[in-house]
């Protein structure tokens, strides 16, 4: 059964919130595993996109939007779609539940204190715990 973390950030920042997801994204990288970043809409996939060249002057993190690609880059972005071949590490960016959240290993669901998100994270909680799924939330 997939694992869920929620990752609640302690600012309202999206830029903060896209920075912590590419942390994530380089972390489970380097453990070897291939990611699959859910964003809210094709302007924060490529924001997202941008900053993984650029989060951290010392490292690189392989990655693409381009679904065509998607097979040779370990950390896939996208706002739609369902990446088939990726089943590893889900980090979500949306305000909703990606439809494939189920089929991977892990889940990060990320928030932060916008009302917004927070109330969005507040939904999506109850309804993974409703459906028995491990939940496990990191104040940050």
């Amino acid at each position: 059964m997939t694992r869920i973390d929620f990752y609640v950030l302690p600012d309202t920042s999206l830029d903060k919130q896209f920075v912590y997801a590419c942390r994530l994204a380089q972390k489970a990288n380097k453990q070897g595993h291939r990611v699959y970043i859910h964003t809210e809409s094709a302007q924060h996939t490529k924001q997202l996109d941008d900053l993984l060249w650029s989060f951290s002057p010392t490292s690189f993190v392989p990655h693409t939007a381009n679904a065509s690609e998607c097979a040779n880059n370990s950390v896939y972005i996208n706002h739609s779609g369902d990446p088939l071949d990726i089943h590893d590490v889900l980090i979500n960016l949306a305000h909703h539940t990606p439809d494939c959240f189920s089929r991977f290993e892990r889940f990060a669901e990320l928030v932060n204190q916008d009302e917004g998100i927070k109330q969005a994270g507040r939904e999506r909680y109850t309804f993974y715990k409703s459906r028995g799924y491990p939940l496990h939330t990191h104040k940050l």
